[in-house]
């Protein structure tokens, strides 16, 4: 088995062919994402956030994201669905999805301490957000580990990719349909071609070795895939414990191992306090060790990395992936640490 890698206006949701009135005029791209599909929105005073699906997903795509939102909902903050459109791609129409907005600053901003790699926050709009204190940062690593286990804990009766609005379960397009990392780290070969012999016979023995300690996982459950702390929204001015304020971008959701979302959060926020709250805080929800956590996390984000760094010119966050799976190449183990500066 294999793990694949990014509130305010009333109303129902609706699903309609027309184009939503109002939304065209004013969009605006919303920031730290790399996609260019989600603009911010402003109508008769209210905010709401826009994705517009360029169709590699196919037509279902936003009502499978919509369904994901309710699914979800009440388990973690996440955005109420507003309206939904399916893509019409033999008239060359986008599917659309409209969700509320949620208020909060990108959890990547406010976790700076967190990640021991990451750049002054001198000049940042997100600067005056950052946590002041070890006891603030163990406080969220506590609060992010728990709702991560909370969605652990939303089973699925099989792995796969979504489907449909119902969230029927369906089969992994290549190159994600092989059966274990060993496996998948061959067909990634080509895109790879930068490792040395070296550091591939190190990636291939940690992949063996996280195959081996995820086959021990029993149970499927609802991964959100791109739980990295770009993609949460946190407030620090609120009290411990009630920080999250949104879980975003959800294209990605699936069917599958817990600890997924685990290995995202903490793959390059590693800092002592804030990685121990989170893992142990997991790990007590699902009924295991902190160190065996930690080893399933960094298991299960193997996938991950091997595919955005197969893509490692296209963003920044694809460019650290690779960072860190060569240094995971060249110590051949999955939990290796980024190399500083």
């Amino acid at each position: 088995m294999t793990v694949p890698p990014s509130e305010h206006a009333p109303g129902p949701a609706s699903e309609h062919a027309g184009a939503p009135g109002g939304l065209a005029a004013g969009l605006r791209p919303l920031e730290g994402g790399y996609s260019g599909e989600t603009f911010l929105a402003e109508t008769g005073g209210e905010r709401s956030v826009v994705r517009i699906y360029a169709g590699g997903r196919g037509p279902a795509a936003p009502s499978v994201d919509a369904a994901v939102l309710r699914l979800a909902r009440g388990t973690v903050p996440v955005p109420q669905v507003l309206e939904v459109r399916h893509g019409d791609p033999d008239r060359g129409l986008p599917g659309l999805l409209v969700t509320s907005f949620l208020p909060g600053t990108r959890g990547d901003l406010v976790l700076r301490r967190a990640d021991p790699l990451a750049d002054p926050p001198a000049g940042s709009a997100g600067a005056s957000a950052e946590l002041a204190s070890d006891e603030e940062l163990a406080a969220l690593g506590e609060e992010l580990g728990a709702a991560l286990a909370r969605l652990a804990g939303i089973r699925m009766l099989r792995w796969g990719p979504f489907v449909d609005a119902d969230l029927s379960v369906g089969v992994h397009e290549p190159p994600y349909d092989v059966d274990g990392l060993p496996a998948l780290v061959e067909v990634y070969a080509d895109r790879l071609d930068h490792l040395t012999p070296a550091e591939w016979t190190g990636l291939r023995a940690a992949a063996v070795d996280a195959q081996e300690a995820l086959d021990a996982v029993d149970g499927v459950c609802l991964v959100h895939s791109d739980a990295n702390p770009k993609n949460l929204l946190l407030d620090p001015a609120r009290p411990a414990g009630e920080r999250l304020t949104g879980l975003v971008d959800w294209e990605y959701a699936h069917a599958g191992l817990p600890f997924t979302d685990l290995g995202n959060l903490v793959r390059h926020h590693r800092a002592p306090v804030f990685q121990d709250a989170a893992v142990a805080t997991y790990a007590d929800a699902l009924d295991v060790s902190a160190e065996e956590a930690l080893v399933l996390a960094r298991a299960a984000d193997l996938a991950a990395l091997v595919d955005l760094a197969s893509r490692r010119d296209a963003n920044p966050a694809a460019a650290r992936a690779d960072v860190l799976l060569r240094a995971i190449a060249r110590a051949g183990d999955a939990a290796a640490d980024e190399p500083p500066g």
